[in-house]
């Protein structure tokens, strides 16, 4: 049994080669279709994970333990970061790494000679503790200098050109307190970021402990925890335990699943601090209308090419089939059963796909190479997507699974069903090279 399957596979190959000028075009469909389905999904999954790699970096972790203070101008603070990591052991999470960091939003001034800049976020971190975070910035090509004692700042590139500040220049940054008034402070630019996305344009990196200072907190407050998770599956499971471990230590507000229900429940009335948890889908709540049009868009157009994939199929392997009735009538004469015919038929087609999925993910890697190099400035909003500054796809092998899948699955039928209709064909008419 074996040994004949074996040798109609050695047929079919011998048969696609002698055939590879009639099935040219029909390579060319398929490697086309697959190349276009393969660059459609890989630059959603790219885009989706620019947006999430984006916002987790900027809020640092999965899961974010935010306090909101009602007597602070700053708003965001808690002075309970020791039984929040408490709660966090208890929750079993799992963490790949916790870090603590301290928020100014907007009310941050950046000066340097006499030019000021104000900041859209200024953050407070501890610099050993997120020193791989920090050094892996996209850094300009002066690079950074890691500070080994406090006094050191991180500037964007954008607030590093309208000051006209450089990497070892003294600049001042004015903040305001928790409890109104003005404070400054003295920095030397250490780093400066390439990042133009929507978090990074006009943001600042200091200590921790400087920013704490000069905002009148206390040395072992912060803003907020954030815990970046080994897995991020079964996260809605994973925010419920942490939720019931941190009621039983801090003030906590409800869970809350979207931006405007933590915006309604952070707007409440109450004495001190109270936490809310939240996730990097509650922070990305404002942009899931645009994701999920870029989805719809994305499987319109997913479909759309399956729907040429087939129609191509199908009309060109009729006329092929039409061409090789004689062909086929004489291995019918030569002994050749039905089914042994529509095996070889099929198998042909099988290897024509691999062959054609191999060519078109390669022409979707080097399409979305070129696709990286395009500017999407003049779209709104749109560097959320982006990473560096580029549009990056990102070929994940189950989507790629699901791909091959897909082509697979609309070819069989288009295949199979003229491939039965053909081996069942009278003989005299095959051999006389008559209508399918």
């Amino acid at each position: 049994m074996f040994y004949r399957f074996f040798n109609l596979v050695i047929l079919a190959l011998r048969y696609l080669y002698r055939n590879r000028r009639r099935y040219l075009f029909l390579l060319a469909a398929l490697s086309f279709g697959f190349g276009v389905v393969t660059v459609i999904t890989s630059l959603k999954d790219g885009m989706d994970h620019s947006v999430y790699r984006a916002a987790q970096s900027h809020y640092a972790g999965d899961i974010v333990v935010a306090g909101y203070d009602n007597d602070s101008k700053t708003q965001f603070r808690t002075t309970e970061a020791e039984l929040i990591l408490e709660a966090v052991s208890a929750a079993r999470l799992d963490p790949s790494l916790i870090v603590r960091r301290t928020m100014l939003g907007g009310k941050g001034i950046l000066y340097f000679n006499g030019t000021p800049v104000r900041q859209k976020y200024i953050l407070g971190v501890d610099w050993e503790n997120e020193k791989e975070y920090l050094q892996g910035l996209p850094y300009t090509k002066e690079g950074f200098i890691f500070p080994e004692e406090p006094g050191g700042i991180i500037i964007s590139l954008t607030s590093s050109r309208e000051m006209g500040a450089r990497l070892g220049d003294r600049v001042i940054l004015e903040v305001e307190t928790r409890t109104g008034q003005k404070n400054t402070g003295s920095f030397t630019v250490m780093g400066v970021v390439r990042d133009s996305g929507i978090f990074g344009t006009f943001k600042s990196y200091i200590a921790l402990d400087e920013l704490n200072r000069l905002m009148s907190f206390g040395p072992g407050d912060c803003s907020s925890v954030g815990i970046f998770l080994k897995e991020t599956g079964n996260l809605e499971e994973k925010t419920r335990r942490l939720q019931e471990e941190l009621e039983k230590r801090v003030p906590m507000g409800p869970l809350v699943s979207d931006r405007d229900e933590l915006a309604r429940e952070s707007k409440e009335k109450w004495d001190g601090i109270r936490h809310f948890i939240v996730t990097i889908p509650v922070y990305l709540s404002e942009v899931a209308e645009l994701l999920t049009a870029l989805e719809v868009i994305a499987y319109f157009l997913y479909a759309m090419m399956l729907l040429i994939i087939l129609v191509s199929v199908s009309v060109t392997y009729r006329l092929i089939l039409h061409e090789r009735l004689l062909e086929l009538g004489t291995m019918r004469v030569l002994g050749f059963f039905e089914s042994d015919l529509r095996q070889v038929l099929i198998l042909e087609l099988f290897f024509l796909c691999v062959v054609s999925l191999f060519v078109g993910f390669a022409a979707a890697r080097l399409a979305a190479w070129g696709i990286s190099f395009m500017s999407f400035s003049y779209i709104p909003s749109f560097e959320i997507f982006m990473s560096e500054g580029r549009l990056k796809a990102l070929f994940l092998f189950r989507t790629t699974l699901v791909n091959v899948a897909a082509v697979m699955g609309v070819l069989l039928p288009v295949v199979w069903f003229p491939a039965f209709r053909t081996s069942r064909g009278s003989l005299p008419e095959m051999l006389s090279g008559g209508n399918l």
